[in-house]
């Protein structure tokens, strides 16, 4: 009797599950080579500012060290070690929690798979499970940095395209005006300007953002017709002039572009200081340089008064005065001058908020910002890429002079009648020098802002008036988010319960009411023109009746037949006469 050679359903089950298992351990010994790779990548991210700090720190302290008793030293460097200590166990206090939340997100997918091996001793669900971890860790490791690198060209305002106009130039700063990217809007060439300063250190690409989407913050003016205007800072390893620019400097340039916009445009200007673009126009303002020239003034999560930032300000104290010291930051180029490294001082706030920012809260970070998608098929965004992109290509050095009086506002407070703790051409830069021209303010800041507080970029308010803007989210989200025209806090809109208005429909606000205020004018104007052409015309009028009576009385003074008959030439020349006066 023949023998049954089928497979049995028990023996099916056993090579499905011995087949998945096998694939999981494959899929695992993949994923931890992608995890290790990505986890590098956040590291070297993260040491190589260390490595620059670590030599600055050498070369500054072994000019210190002779100059230094041997008491304080011990003393400071003890006072360093605490505060390494303290560092360190932040770090690993950010980095558990990191790990725990993102086993919390992962727990039910893992839960599930494990009583499906346990309970059925189907291995499928492990390796579904595996497969989406490696896929995870792949993209982290591979398509995210790649998708990072290929939105260069969507991102940022790239003026090497010519797409936007140059309009003037110093040898610190060229000022474009940046065109509308909707091709439906044409700008008022009469129209109230606009004059964008950017951040130092971050770059102004971030308030370029991705135009091509409709997310980006001078756009969001320009595509309502505003006059557009944003100084950039040349490349500051080629620019002398630059490397040693000072604050002065700064005012100077700013007001020769204000004087090119006015020209262009007949209109006084709106400025508008983002970050420390923001700070640097209050001192310009305040030190006289742009009076007659702007009339209005927005800022943006600029930092007013760093003393009020209780983050920055409870990480400096933490740290020995000795070591509290821009020379610990500065960079010597090859022709001798020295600037403020702009990567160790985005370092420096990545310590700051070392919780957050270390190089595995950063990799768990992302790694969940991926998680939350429920399939295998990550997305990768475009504002996560084009984040990204900024976080690690705009940082630029800095101007020595400029750093400083960012350094001195974040250590010294604004004084009780309202002057700043720095000066422009020896003069005091008081608040109250706002109120005296009558320039109008809106402070923009952000709720959860946590690199400029808002305490910092409300400080102004204990002493002068200001309308204030909240917008939700942090330190960018007013360029990114918010510059979108969908968005529920769009720029050109008033939004929120308190009814705030954005800086664009600020300073449209601005226009209409000086369109208003100007109507009359215009009016008046039109009428002194329309009448004074009527006198004018009536004038003529009575030259030219004069005229024709004098050439009827001339006609009745000829002579009869009898008399001479006068010559061709005496009637030409009467003629003449007469003509003249007519046309007199």
């Amino acid at each position: 009797m023949p023998t049954d050679r089928s497979p049995s359903p028990g023996s099916d089950v056993f090579k499905k599950s011995f087949t998945a298992y096998t694939n999981g351990l494959y899929y695992l010994f993949s994923a931890s080579q992608n995890g290790f790779a990505a986890f590098s990548r956040y590291a070297n991210e993260f040491m190589i500012p260390y490595m620059l700090a670590t030599n600055y720190f050498r070369d500054v302290e072994l000019r210190k060290v002779g100059a230094t008793g041997i008491q304080d030293t011990v003393m400071d460097y003890t006072g360093l070690g605490r505060f390494s200590a303290d560092l360190i166990n932040r770090a690993l206090v950010g980095a558990v929690n990191a790990f725990g939340e993102y086993v919390r997100l992962e727990s039910g997918k893992t839960s599930d798979a494990l009583a499906d091996l346990l309970l059925s001793g189907n291995a499928e669900s492990l390796e579904k499970l595996f497969t989406r971890k490696t896929n995870l860790l792949d993209l982290l490791a591979h398509r995210y940095p790649e998708a990072i690198q290929a939105i260069e060209p969507e991102y940022g305002f790239h003026f090497e395209r010519d797409t936007n106009v140059k309009v003037a130039e110093t040898d610190r700063f060229i000022l474009y005006q940046v065109l509308p990217t909707d091709p439906k809007c044409e700008v008022r060439k009469q129209g109230k300007p606009v004059l964008i300063l950017p951040p130092y250190v971050l770059g102004a690409n971030i308030l370029g953002f991705l135009p091509g989407d409709d997310r980006s913050y001078a756009h969001s003016f320009a595509n309502q017709g505003i006059p557009t205007y944003i100084r950039i800072l040349k490349d500051i390893q080629t620019s002398e002039a630059l490397q040693v620019m000072t604050g002065e400097d700064d005012a100077r340039d700013t007001r020769l572009f204000c004087e090119a916009i006015r020209k262009r445009n007949t209109k006084p200007v709106t400025l508008n200081g983002y970050c420390q673009g923001g700070y640097s126009a209050l001192c310009n303002l305040l030190s006289g340089e742009l009076d007659g020239l702007v009339d209005a003034f927005i800022t943006c999560v600029a930092p007013m008064d760093g003393t009020h930032s209780e983050g920055l300000t409870g990480f400096l104290a933490d740290l020995p005065r000795r070591f509290n010291d821009l020379e610990y930051g500065t960079k010597t180029l090859s022709n001798g001058n020295t600037v403020a490294d702009g990567k160790l001082m985005g370092w420096v706030y990545k310590l700051k908020s070392i919780e957050d920012e270390s190089p595995i809260a950063a990799f768990y970070r992302d790694l969940m910002m991926f998680a939350r998608q429920e399939n295998s098929d990550f997305k990768i965004s475009k504002t996560a890429a084009a984040l990204n992109y900024w976080l690690n290509n705009e940082r630029n050095d800095l101007p020595m002079e400029i750093t400083r009086m960012s350094f001195t506002s974040y250590n010294t407070p604004i004084g009780d009648d309202g002057t700043l703790p720095v000066t422009l051409f020896d003069r005091k830069l008081n608040l109250h020098r706002l109120a005296e021209k009558k320039i109008p303010w809106l402070i923009c800041y952000g709720l959860h802002d946590n690199l400029v507080e808002p305490p910092t970029a409300l400080a102004p308010l204990d002493h002068i008036q200001a309308e204030v803007s909240a917008f939700p989210k942090g330190h960018v989200a007013i360029a990114t988010s918010w510059s979108d025209p969908n968005s529920a806090c769009a720029l050109h809109t008033r939004f929120g319960d308190e009814n705030y208005r954005g800086p664009v429909r600020y300073h449209l606000d601005l226009e209409d009411a000086m369109v208003r205020e100007e109507a009359p004018k215009q009016a008046k104007k039109k009428a002194a023109k329309t009448s004074k052409k009527s006198t004018t015309k009536a004038a003529k009028k009575s030259l030219t009746d004069a005229a024709k009576e004098s050439l009827i009385a001339s006609a009745k003074k000829r002579p009869t037949k009898a008399a001479k008959k006068p010559t061709t030439k005496t009637v030409t020349k009467s003629t003449k006469k007469a003509a003249k006066a007519a046309d007199s």
